[in-house]
């Protein structure tokens, strides 16, 4: 026997009706702490955002990368840099 249900209901009345919490006020938290700790993109030129998004993309900073991988994956311990503490 196949039975087929059909339920209308707001995604609120679901939720309720499910016993659900309501993360309503998390979920504001947390957007306005996102928003709070974005710079303003208003005045980001573009050159300085594709600079920081293709750091990466940096021949020094993918040495330093592969280097630390290799000597962690050869069981090496890596060398200090200058300023860490001994």
């Amino acid at each position: 026997m196949k039975m087929t249900i059909e339920i209308d209901c707001t995604p609120e009345e679901a939720r309720r009706f499910l016993g659900l919490p309501d993360l309503t006020p998390l979920h504001t938290a947390m957007l306005d702490r996102l928003q709070a700790q974005m710079p303003d993109l208003t005045q980001a030129t573009p050159e300085a955002l594709l600079a920081a998004w293709t750091r990466m993309a940096q021949p020094s900073w993918m040495g330093d990368a592969m280097g630390a991988f290799f000597k962690a994956a050869s069981g090496a311990a890596p060398k200090p840099k200058k300023g860490d503490a001994p």
